[in-house]
């Protein structure tokens, strides 16, 4: 069954950021649009309380009706109290808005991630993925958020305060109509400064997250060989690094913020000056309450432009955090499977036509004019020297690589025309490092499947040689086995791994070094589930000991990517070549 086409798929191809977050926002407009109205109605004694200041100021300067006075009080109050509702309201619709556009960019992340090919996730390091799913993600709802509170408050305090100037003393208008362009050109001279800093804090921040999550890793090692201080010197370089870019983006903030914070109250000094002359030779219609207003509405309007220009580099974070996305939605190394004939039954017939496969960063091909027909049911082990291409061919038969000549037929169909997503439903992978998560014995054996009874999980236990262990724990199938199921023997953890095999009854079993790492015990235990699990299987195994592939129907020598002898274990051993060669060695 193919995965559901989410709303970003094939959507991003480096277009401006602001278009990608528009349309995260789609769904969303009518409540963006109504978290905006209502951000307008509570914020509105701040631009309205200077005009009726100045109102209530001419009132008491003229002597007129006291009534006005409590007219302009009592308005006052009722927006004040007015501000709960409408408050609330705005989070409701705006904050909502945002985690939802979130929501989706992960979603559309993980997506993505599924569908990349397994050649990507080797090149890119996890720890930078993650970063990009939590860190960059997190900083985009957070520049949503503020461009909201901050944003739509100094919007609300311009446009209110110039049509009330614009209405009461429009000889003013142009005055402070310079303060908006005078600021946009400060904020154009720094945009593309801001971005380049962003762009190379943000890398610094990813590889830092890498170091960290390689570290991590890699304690045990660390630890064993009195490396710590080694490792720490690394990640302490990145540490360097990182707070380089980061002192650097801060002092060009830094300077951003003093420049416009200059010039707009040189500006305000000068507004208030020509205001007060105005009055007091009467050149202009200006009463001492408008005085005050304008004053007051200079203040307003500093620091709502102030504050717009202060959103500049939390956007440009945002935006930055889009495109640090982007590089993952507009990677072209899928594995396309939209159209493609769907697997629905699985006999094990598995055929190779002189196939090739290289890697982007190798000169020479890692399999050469690979040419090999397997019969359903048939056990083939594939053995030679460390870069003969064993792990390579397992990768094509699981489909994670595809042939860059030749090609694979699974019962005789292409598998470049199969969706290998439904193929792999019939296929399953005891690795040499057995991958288990956080979870109980029973979530982990049975992962990916659902409505699967008790007596089937312990069945395919037993099968696996695993339920003497599972029985001794303390909640049995319920016990959690800890992340990466470190609470488990790696002998342990490799049974589990047949165990969740066999629960699935595979047509095609991959076995990768399935015994290379375990005690003489443990591999003698595993060794006997794995005769239970390739029974009327087809089965590709690749196994570091040779005593361990002698019950194989047939045996494959690689060498540099080619088959140089094929045949049973006594077959090889007569013909005296390189596989007799092995095996004297591994005899020695």
């Amino acid at each position: 069954m193919a995965l559901p086409q989410h709303p970003l798929d094939h959507r991003y191809r480096g277009e401006h950021p602001l278009r990608s977050v528009a349309y995260l926002l789609q769904q969303d407009r009518g409540r963006i649009a109504l978290a905006a109205l209502a951000f307008a109605i509570k914020h509105s004694p701040t631009w309205l309380t200077p005009v009726i200041t100045a109102y209530v100021i001419d009132v008491v300067v003229d002597h007129r009706p006291i009534s006005g006075l409590w007219a302009g009080t009592g308005l006052l109050l009722v927006l004040l109290v007015a501000n709960y509702p409408f408050h609330l309201l705005y989070v409701r619709c705006w904050y909502g808005s945002g985690r939802r556009m979130g929501t989706r960019l992960r979603s559309a992340l993980c997506h993505r991630m599924q569908e990349l090919s397994i050649g990507y996730h080797t090149r890119v390091s996890a720890g930078v993925l993650q970063s990009k799913v939590i860190r960059d993600v997190e900083a985009l709802e957070q520049a949503f958020a503020q461009t909201g509170d901050m944003g739509l408050s100094a919007l609300a305090t311009l446009v209110g305060a110039l049509v009330v100037i614009g209405l009461r003393t429009p000889a003013f208008l142009p005055v402070f109509l310079l303060v908006v362009p005078a600021a946009s050109a400060l904020v154009m001279w720094l945009r593309g400064r801001l971005r380049a800093y962003n762009e190379s804090f943000r890398q610094e921040v990813e590889q830092l997250s890498s170091r960290v999550s390689e570290m991590t890793t890699l304690i045990p090692i660390t630890r064993a060989h009195g490396l710590e201080h080694t490792a720490l010197r690394r990640v302490d370089g990145t540490l360097r690094q990182v707070l380089t870019a980061a002192m650097r983006l801060d002092r060009l903030n830094g300077q951003f913020g003093a420049l416009a914070w200059i010039l707009l109250n040189v500006l305000g000094v000068g507004c208030l000056a020509g205001a007060g002359l105005a009055a007091y030779y009467g050149w202009l219609a200006v009463t001492p309450g408008d005085v005050v207003m304008l004053s007051a509405y200079f203040s307003s309007l500093t620091a709502a432009v102030t504050t717009l220009m202060s959103l500049t580099p939390v956007i440009s974070k945002g935006l930055e955090s889009v495109r640090s996305a982007g590089e993952v939605l507009e990677e072209p190394d899928l594995e396309h499977n939209a159209g493609k004939t769907e697997v629905t039954a699985v006999q094990g017939r598995i055929d190779f036509e002189q196939v090739e496969f290289g890697y982007r960063d190798s000169d020479r091909p890692s399999v050469c004019d690979f040419t090999l027909s397997v019969r359903p049911g048939e056990t083939i082990a594939l053995v030679g020297a460390s870069g003969a291409g064993k792990s390579t061919v397992l990768n094509l038969v699981i489909g994670f690589l595809r042939p860059t000549g030749g090609r694979i037929l699974l019962d005789g169909t292409d598998m470049e025309e199969l969706d290998l997503r439904s193929y792999r439903r019939f296929l399953s992978v005891v690795p040499q490092e057995s991958i288990l998560f956080e979870g109980t014995v029973r979530d982990n054996v049975t992962y990916g499947l659902t409505d699967v009874t008790e007596e089937t999980v312990r069945a395919a236990l037993r099968d696996a040689n695993a339920l003497e262990f599972i029985d001794r724990l303390p909640r049995g199938l319920d016990t959690v086995v800890g992340e990466r199921g470190a609470r488990l023997s790696g002998g342990q953890k490799q049974r589990l791994a047949i165990a969740r095999a066999l629960i699935r009854d595979p047509r095609v079993l991959v076995l990768d070094e399935a015994t290379s790492a375990l005690d003489p015990h443990s591999e003698r235990l595993v060794q006997q589930a794995l005769g239970r699990l390739v029974r009327g299987r087809t089965v590709f195994v690749v196994a570091h000991r040779l005593s361990t592939i002698r019950g194989a129907d047939r045996i494959a020598t690689l060498q540099d990517g080619r088959i140089a002898e094929i045949g049973t274990h006594e077959e090889l051993l007569r013909n005296g070549g390189h596989y007799a060669l092995l095996q004297s060695a591994a005899s020695a």
